[in-house]
């Protein structure tokens, strides 16, 4: 054999080898620590007991979706091992929980934890370690933040920016109002606050009549209530979790209190809020949403909760079909899912974050129709639409077009 021939055989035999190379390093699996061949491993951190216990129904409907999940041949034949702490909505045990998760059970990622000061107390943490804090249950502001956090993302749309939106509905239903607000002495409330004051304006100053705030730990918030009627304010916002908002809701009737009542829609449930609070007292307030409402009977064909409800009945029969939380947690399970399925065989934590901050009009099964889900890199709020509805007879009535969350139509 000649030297060129020899030389060409050589640089064949090369371009054989590199090219074996490049498939070999194209179609590698690439994993992090919790996740491998056979399962992904989640961590979340709920309130299952304390003061906001109503919202532990949220990870219970999350652990039945991947229960659904593994039974279907799990993501991309992985199995999702969903480890599920309760922190009795307290930062210090959160702390407790989230280390356990990483430096125990060493998961994946933290999806969903509930709450803005127990999330607030682990955000540091999880950034400095490079740990997706995936889909927050908060609606705060601080969760869209990828410069300085971004390994941190919400997932339902901002306290701020819903507080917008009810300060252009007071200006245009009361330009006169007297407003008086209940808030929740963190950043929930701090966020609702800055938003209904950002939308009101310079007319913020005048309309506010009184600002009363409550800590979790209280027992009872009616004294605040009184305090607000006493004012005579005659809009009355109303920035309470669950357990709040019930008693706020049956102390306001106790009392013949009947002002143009406004809820946040963290506490919109009609079997965990309104039913419990009375139903006659409950007539007439206002709040928004993005998610279909279980007991609207205009759902009643709708393929999206046919499909949440053939869910149910497999996996979670004793779900309080009334409560929306049950449509919210399956909701940003199926987001998570998504990801997931997006990362494909490189379940790194990276890559991981590089999908969820690039998810593009997804629709879901419990979102209102033309609500979507959308982020970049540059924008870590998936949810940003609201409409507006009002509570009538046993159940809510929406009205007005879908709203963009910063208030503009």
């Amino acid at each position: 054999m000649s030297f060129v021939a020899r030389l060409l055989a050589a640089f064949s035999t090369a371009l054989i080898l590199f090219a074996a190379t490049v498939s070999n390093a194209i179609g590698q699996k690439k994993y992090d620590t919790g996740a491998s061949d056979t399962e992904i491993k989640i961590g979340n951190i709920m309130p299952y007991s304390g003061p906001l216990s109503a919202y532990g129904v949220i990870g219970m409907t999350e652990a039945a979706y991947f229960r659904k999940i593994n039974t279907e041949g799990g993501i991309n034949g992985r199995k999702i091992n969903f480890i599920s702490y309760d922190d009795s909505f307290s930062p210090p045990k959160t702390v407790e929980q989230a280390r356990k998760l990483l430096e125990s059970d060493e998961v994946l990622l933290i999806f969903q934890s509930m709450g803005t000061l127990t999330n607030a107390a682990i955000q540091k943490y999880l950034n400095t370690r490079k740990v997706p804090q995936l889909f927050v249950s908060s609606g705060a502001v601080r969760w869209n933040d990828p410069q300085n956090f971004p390994w941190t993302m919400g997932w339902q749309p901002n306290f701020r920016d819903e507080a917008r939106i009810y300060a252009k509905y007071i200006l245009k239903e009361n330009p006169d109002a007297r407003i008086g607000i209940l808030y929740q002495y963190d950043d929930l409330g701090r966020d609702y606050l800055k938003g209904l004051k950002d939308g009101l304006g310079e007319k913020a100053a005048t309309l506010i009549v009184a600002e009363e705030s409550y800590d979790v730990s209280e027992p009872t918030i009616d004294s605040h209530v009184v305090r607000l009627w006493s004012l005579k304010a005659d809009v009355f916002l109303d920035i309470t979790t669950p357990k709040f908002a019930a008693q706020a809701i049956k102390k306001a009737a106790e009392i013949g209190w009947k002002p143009l009542h406004i809820l946040s829609n963290v506490s919109s449930s009609v079997g965990v809020v309104m039913k419990p609070a009375g139903n006659e007292a409950s007539q007439g307030i206002i709040s928004s949403t993005y998610v279909k409402d279980p007991t609207d009977p205009q759902w009643k064909d709708d393929p999206g909760l046919k499909a949440w409800s053939e869910f149910l009945d497999g996996y979670y029969r004793d779900a309080n079909r009334a409560d929306p939380g049950v449509v919210y947690g399956y909701s940003v399970a199926q987001t998570l899912v998504h990801v997931l399925k997006a990362c494909g065989d490189d379940l790194t934590r990276d890559n991981v974050m590089k999908h969820a901050a690039n998810i593009r009009d997804l629709e879901l099964d419990g979102l209102l129709p033309g609500i979507k889900v959308n982020t970049s890199a540059t924008d870590f709020a998936p949810i940003s639409q609201l409409q507006m509805m009002r509570f009538k007879g046993d159940t809510w009535e929406r009205f007005g077009d879908i709203i963009d969350s910063d208030g503009r139509d």
